[in-house]
This record gives structure tokens, C-alpha cells and sequence, in this order.
């Protein structure tokens, strides 16, 4: 899928399977989330633009980098939350807006009660964060939302991905690249990823 790009060394491997595993308890469960976080905030690190300058060393001049453009990092609530905290880690002078969506369990449309993010987004690189890319219509959602707002260079980072979600995510946002942990077989009649890992939010915060 020419959108996509499945960030699955054999760390990750290991801790999708930790965030698959039901056994999981919540606290191990957030600590996977968050390596993988790490491994996603990476792979999209090596598509940022730089701006090369001096830098002096204890011995010498030497070249140095920073980032050309303001990272705005905008989770989707409430499951994104959960990888703020590593993103923020890998990108600690990225600003963080929010997004608010619940998803209609009869229409699986999502439904907007929040949206919050910095000015200038035209400016920036959005990262939309959000865990599971299932239908795809919060994602969509988000990146209409982001781009009424402004936003020009965007991407979307989640844990993983159904195939249904990929194609509409190309459908509507072509230009928008896709990182994800992994790209799971199929949707089910209630619009949950299979094999999948059930729900992120609940899992993460210890509500199910």
C-alpha cells in the first residue's frame, strides 16, 4: 500500500505481541505501547527536515542540526494520550493539540466533541497519534479537521492498522503517510480489527 510504512523490527514484533496477549495487565501493557511509541516517533524522525548550523564542542567547531519545522503532535482522544508521553520524549519541544471523536456504535461514523490544537499549523508537521486505524473515519475525520485549520504536511502514527482503514485513509488523504506497527487481516461486523488487541483506550487506562 503505497501510504504505508510497517515499522516492525524484531523489538516491535515482540511488544505488539505483549499488547495483543489479553493476559496483559494494564501497566505492561502501557509500557509496550510506549516502546513501540518510541520505534514510530523514529522511523518518521528519519523524514523530518533539518537546518544545519555551528556547534561548539569541549574541542572544536563542528556541525550541528535542528529541526527546520515546529512538530505539533495531536492525539486523538482518549487513546492517543497513550503516546504522547514517548513522542514527547523523542521531540520535547513539540507543541500537543487534541482532538475529541467517539465513534457512533450503530453508524461506526465518529462524532467530534473536542478540538483543540496551536495556531500556524500550515507551518508545521502535524503528527496525528492514534492507536488503532480501524474504519479509518477518525482518522479521516482528524485530517479534514486538521487541514480546515491549515495543516499542509501531516502523517498519521498508530499502533495498528486493518487494510479497510489504509484504503480509506488513501481515498481521502492520499498524500497523508501512514506509520504503523502492524497491518492486521480484517475488520468484523462491529468494525474491530482482527486479530487486533481489543480496545487501546480501555486496555491503557484499565477501564474495561
Amino acid at each position: 500500500m503505497k501510504n504505508l510504512t510497517l515499522v516492525n523490527n524484531p523489538l516491535v514484533l515482540r511488544d505488539v505481541t505483549i499488547l495483543r496477549d489479553s493476559k496483559t495487565e494494564p501497566h505492561e501493557f502501557r509500557a509496550a505501547l510506549n516502546r513501540v511509541s518510541y520505534a514510530l516517533a523514529i522511523e518518521i524522525g528519519k523524514g523530518i527536515d533539518l537546518v544545519e548550523f555551528n556547534v561548539q564542542t569541549p574541542i572544536e567547531i563542528t556541525k550541528g542540526y535542528r529541526l527546520k519545522k515546529q512538530i505539533v503532535l495531536v492525539p486523538v482522544l482518549r487513546a492517543g494520550l497513550s503516546m504522547v508521553s514517548s513522542f514527547l520524549d523523542m521531540i520535547p519541544d513539540a507543541k500537543v493539540g487534541h482532538i475529541g471523536l467517539q465513534r457512533d456504535e450503530k453508524t461506526l461514523e465518529p462524532i467530534d466533541y473536542y478540538y483543540k490544537t496551536p495556531k500556524n499549523l500550515d507551518e508545521s508537521l502535524t503528527i496525528l497519534l492514534d492507536p488503532m486505524l480501524a474504519t479509518g473515519g477518525s482518522a479521516v475525520a482528524s485530517f479534514k479537521y486538521l487541514k480546515e485549520r491549515g495543516a499542509r504536511n501531516c502523517v498519521l502514527a498508530c499502533l495498528i492498522a486493518a487494510p479497510e482503514g489504509v484504503v480509506k485513509m488513501y481515498e481521502e488523504h492520499p498524500e497523508v503517510p501512514i506509520y504503523t506497527a502492524a497491518l492486521d487481516r480484517q475488520l468484523n461486523e462491529r468494525g474491530f480489527i482482527m486479530p487486533g488487541l481489543g480496545d487501546a483506550g480501555d486496555r491503557t487506562f484499565g477501564t474495561f
